[in-house]
């Protein structure tokens, strides 16, 4: 079935202080609605991604995710949600989320796949631990009552016929409520103790602080080599260098990105650019090597990590990399989403010596440092 996510980042975020709102502020070392973001597009069983966002927040979008598909909410969550599920259309399934719920995992987007399977919608709750008192004082029990989380997931049709039945001057506490009042069952699966919203300037510390906690960093490195070849033309880190010959291989032989590439695939222990790109494939071939480089980023982002720094070594006699040195790292930096400080790009020559030293070749290492969370 078809499974699109709607992200809703509609708010003006006043609650949280700052200067912008709180879905586009810096949290653990990216806007916060980056984060959500990229759990969600980099998610197998997601389809296509849309974000809510307010009227006149186009260009905080594009300064936090580039050029993505996106809507533009009403006055009301409830508004923003109806506006995203009729920009939608064409879908069978659809999870519904708030950007103030940065840190989102796989499984508990596996565990709502799974359970609208057999119920219309489904949604992440945890026990509540505290003791809870009216506000005279009474106790109130615990038993049975969950906290709500999101992304709440439902069939498509059905939650579009609960927004269409739910009166207008009325507002509800969540999707789940409204799919409830038409009759349907909601499935609480388990949810996730980092996906606490993110509402008053205390609540970024706290949220930095889980972040940092379940954190530990890594690091691997890449290496590859390509050929010189006549009639080929030579890209470094994502930019064409005027050379009288290029790189021979599958791809276009960027070997600058291919070592990168397998230093980030490295930190998460998910092989190498062959295996997720294999020569053979005919659909590689002459394929521009910013992509490989996407995926393994995508693939970090999966697992919830975070790059810190990458830095490269490129090893030639010729042509001489320094005059394009601080084009390449930016264009690294661009492909990563990094800042160019957040990238190093070195060059060097093995004094004539080897494959490289008689000029028939080109090779490069890389080193990648990433944060990702404790299994």
């Amino acid at each position: 079935m078809k499974t699109a996510a709607i992200i809703v980042a509609a708010g003006s975020g006043t609650r949280a202080g700052g200067s912008v709102p709180k879905q586009f502020a810096p949290l653990a070392g990216r806007p916060m609605l980056a984060h959500s973001y990229a759990a969600m597009t980099s998610h197998p069983g997601i389809d296509a991604v849309l974000v809510v966002i307010g009227e006149g927040q186009e260009e905080l979008l594009r300064a936090a995710l580039g050029d993505v598909d996106f809507v533009v909410g009403g006055a009301s969550r409830r508004e923003s949600v109806a506006n995203g599920l009729t920009a939608l259309g064409g879908t069978e399934r659809v999870l519904i989320h708030d950007a103030a719920r940065p840190f989102l995992s796989h499984a508990v987007i596996d565990r709502l796949l799974a359970a609208l399977e057999t119920v219309s919608g489904a949604i992440p709750g945890l026990p509540v631990a505290d003791t809870l008192v009216s506000a005279s004082g009474v106790s109130v029990s615990r038993d049975g009552l969950m906290r709500v989380q999101t992304p709440q997931a439902f069939r498509y049709a059905a939650i579009v016929e609960a927004h269409a039945a739910w009166p207008a001057d009325r507002e509800a506490t969540d999707d789940a409520q409204m799919l409830r009042a038409l009759g349907q069952e909601v499935m609480v699966v388990e949810g996730s103790a980092m996906l606490e919203k993110v509402t008053h300037p205390g609540d970024f510390a706290a949220a930095e602080a889980r972040f940092g906690a379940q954190m530990r960093v890594r690091t691997a490195t890449g290496y590859d080599v390509h050929r010189f070849a006549e009639g080929e033309e030579l890209w470094l880190g994502g930019v064409k260098i005027p050379y009288s010959r290029g790189l021979s291989g599958h791809s276009d032989a960027d070997v600058a990105l291919h070592a990168i590439t397998d230093a980030l695939l490295g930190t998460i222990g998910a092989g190498d650019i062959g295996m997720h790109f294999p020569p053979s494939d005919p659909k590689w071939r002459g394929a521009a090597s910013a992509q490989f480089l996407q995926h393994a980023a995508s693939l970090v982002a999966a697992e919830g990590g975070v790059i810190d720094f990458v830095d490269v070594t490129i090893i030639c006699e010729a042509p001489k990399v320094g005059p394009h040195r601080e084009t390449i790292r930016a264009s690294i930096a661009s492909i990563l989403g990094l800042k160019p400080s957040e990238v190093s790009v070195k060059a060097t020559t093995t004094e004539r010596l080897g494959f490289t030293g008689r000029g028939e070749g080109m090779a490069a290492q890389a080193v990648a440092t990433v944060r990702v969370p404790v299994i």
